[in-house]
């Protein structure tokens, strides 16, 4: 039975087709995936089915009736919820306070107020404890979100949905930011949904994922579905081809490391988080020029601290770094960039770029006072927008507008600009936190591809990621962070996922 049915959508943003006459649907009871590069148009489609945009042309059928959406409101009246990448969520106030957000009951204090009443929390906490039962959700409704995990707060906003009376879940990248135990948990979850009769629509870029999980399989590539089929008519190479239009390379091609001199030392260091603990506890590493170091973990160990530690965003409490043999021990950030450390950081939207400038103002956020990007304190836009053409080009920006407002890009492109910047001085220390996070596979083969080529030409690498097989894939040594510690600190031709997951855990491997 189909329960919602995208017919001839069309949309036009200026100088760009997003959607081009795509025909789309979705059967009760199935996970139905849509693959694609960043920018060919998925989540254009899934704003137009949840009511935040209204397509040019086309129509939308649920259960067989023809609506219009001109708000998500409009969506959630007719059961479509929608988890975006970036969860809707506020992180001051409790599970509950979340959930019920615009959709408050009050119950009477007195007969004689009418209307009037003070805010029911007896009843939907305990609608939201059955919820979360039904779909072995264990959640706590009095938790205050911000103190939540991030995979937690991912089930709090399904909880959201269902709460609203979702038949159809879309999940936008939700797997982005999970570790490969939260994406299991996940998984289940979504098999539990459709065990109970709902639709589920899965944007995701990961291809392991996509063939474990699918019912059926969408590719958009340039606006258009040039191919909808089952897990069992394809394989993972397939997928990247046509999502692409060419070959994928899906293996990291790279040779043995050459060591050169010390980029990075780190001696015994603390450091302290925003509530005064201890997460960074006589941490002790040194990165050399020519190598990848990666570092692996689950989020909460203190991998966000130690960097920010080392990039001067965080204070340090004890210890000592040094870059290029330079003491930058609570250094500002502008004098450890001088010092030639570049920086992918782990949230894009929040410390990658300004959404509101231009892509090519975008690239030189590091460097905009030095020349040739200024002179004394006037801007240089002659050199400015020629920096830009160049990166654009060279990094496959899309649209190839330097002009551009960033905010507008898709988050693989967006990823593309920071990395464009970053890359393209004369950085000598590289942090890269989850670089291709939320990021398509053939995005993800060039990412994979300037960061290997940026080791042989002698940069050092500190390669953050939740992805065991990028770290399996780039690394020439890893360790492992748990608890504040460094568990280990291993040869990448001495472990594997299995090794690697136990030590996440805080499982000690003698």
């Amino acid at each position: 039975m189909t329960i919602l049915q995208a017919n001839n959508i069309t949309k036009n943003f200026p100088g760009v087709v997003a959607n081009d006459n795509v025909n789309f649907s979705l059967e009760k009871a199935e996970i139905h995936v849509l693959l694609g590069e960043n920018g060919a148009g998925k989540t254009t489609l899934m704003n137009i089915l949840y009511g935040l945009e209204m397509p040019d042309r086309g129509e939308i059928i649920v259960n067989g009736e023809q609506v219009i959406f001109n708000s998500p409101n409009d969506a959630i009246c007719r059961g479509i919820g929608m988890v975006h990448q970036h969860f809707m969520l506020v992180p001051v106030f409790t599970v509950t306070e979340n959930i019920i957000l615009g959709v408050e009951e009050t119950k009477k204090k007195f007969k004689w107020w009418g209307n009037w009443g003070i805010l029911d929390r007896k009843n939907p906490e305990k609608k939201i404890i059955e919820l979360g039962e039904s779909l072995s959700l264990n959640i706590n409704p009095n938790s205050l979100v911000g103190e939540l995990s991030v995979g937690i707060q991912q089930k709090v906003e399904i909880i959201k949905a269902l709460y609203r009376g979702a038949q159809v879940l879309i999940l936008d990248e939700p797997t982005a930011v999970l570790t490969p135990q939260e994406v299991k948990e996940l998984f289940g979850v979504m098999r539990n949904l459709t065990r109970q009769g709902m639709g589920v629509i899965l944007i995701t870029h990961k291809l392991k994922e996509v063939m474990e999980i699918a019912d059926r399989i969408s590719v958009m590539r340039q606006g258009k579905i040039i191919v909808t089929c089952t897990p069992e008519e394809t394989n993972e190479e397939m997928l990247a081809e046509m999502m692409v239009g060419r070959k994928v390379i899906l293996q990291v091609d790279k040779t043995p490391a050459i060591l050169g001199d010390k980029v990075l030392q780190v001696d015994n260091l603390y450091v302290k988080n925003d509530r005064h603990n201890l997460v960074v506890n006589q941490v002790n590493f040194t990165v050399h020029s020519g190598e990848i170091f990666g570092i692996a973990g689950v989020d909460g160990n203190g991998q966000q601290e130690l960097i920010e530690a080392i990039m001067g965003l965080r204070g340090v409490k004890g210890g000592n770094i040094r870059i290029l043999g330079k003491n930058t021990t609570n250094k500002t950030t502008r004098e450890i960039r001088e010092a030639g450390v570049v920086y992918v950081p782990e949230d894009r939207e929040k410390y990658g770029v300004v959404g509101e400038y231009s892509v090519q103002d975008n690239l030189i956020l590091s460097s905009y006072y030095q020349p040739p990007f200024a002179e004394g304190i006037v801007l240089q836009s002659g050199a400015i927008a020629a920096n830009g053409k160049k990166l654009v080009q060279e990094f496959d920006v899309r649209p190839p507008d330097i002009n551009y407002a960033v905010g507008a890009l898709s988050g693989g492109n967006k990823q593309k600009v920071i990395i464009a910047r970053e890359l393209s001085g004369n950085g000598k220390l590289l942090i890269a936190c989850q670089p291709t996070r939320g990021v398509d596979v053939g995005s993800i083969e060039f990412i994979h591809k300037r960061i290997v080529a940026a080791r042989d030409a002698g940069m050092g690498i500190v390669l953050i990621s939740a992805e065991l097989d990028e770290i399996l894939a780039l690394c020439d040594r890893v360790a492992v962070m748990f608890k504040g510690n460094f568990l280990k600190i291993l040869s990448i031709n001495k472990v594997n996922r299995e090794k690697l997951g136990l030590l996440m855990g805080g499982v000690s491997l003698e």
